[in-house]
């Protein structure tokens, strides 16, 4: 399902903005006691506002305190390990997308080796238009195809692993 983009824009109405907070308020606590609940872990949240004197604290205060205390008692190491910050955030994100990309591009020269392989196997191309600085690639798709076309035949029955004459070639160096 594609997500729909949401335009944030501030509200200059204080009452429909008091309203607009206190339903979002009421939303964060819901999403906060099921996180709690469903993955059986602690949680607390402290929501200031403009439109109270105090603090709301979920789920009390005496739980939060607890909560809080736990967490500053941690080793400085402990409470920052998943910490991050925009720019460390967006450096991974990178080095992920970065990893994809070259993924995507292995998987799309394996899938452009084997098309031209069919191609051939078709007469449609000739094996002395392939691109030379391709061939492991071409090495590793045609053991892979063998490999699954031996495979496929054995579950047909027409191979014998020791009659060579009825296998595929494995030897393709």
């Amino acid at each position: 399902m594609p997500r729909r983009k949401v335009t944030l824009a501030y509200m200059s109405n204080k009452s429909e903005r008091k309203i607009s907070f206190n339903k979002r308020k009421k939303g964060l606590i819901k999403k906060a006691s099921e996180l709690c609940t469903l993955c059986a872990v602690d949680g607390c949240a402290i929501i200031y506002s403009p439109f109270e004197s105090q603090p709301e604290v979920w789920p009390s205060p005496e739980e939060t305190a607890s909560v809080l205390s736990r967490y500053n008692s941690l080793p400085e190491i402990e409470q920052t390990r998943y910490m991050t910050n925009l720019e460390s955030f967006t450096k991974q994100r990178l080095e992920k997308v970065k990893k994809d990309v070259h993924r995507l591009q292995i998987e799309n020269k394996r899938k452009e080796v084997k098309c031209f392989m069919y191609k051939c196997m078709a007469g449609i191309k000739k094996p002395e238009e392939f691109d030379m600085t391709n061939a492991d690639v071409m090495r590793s798709v045609m053991e892979e195809t063998t490999t699954a076309l031996n495979s496929r035949m054995r579950e047909l029955n027409i191979v014998d692993p020791n009659d060579p004459a009825t296998s595929v070639s494995q030897n393709l160096h």
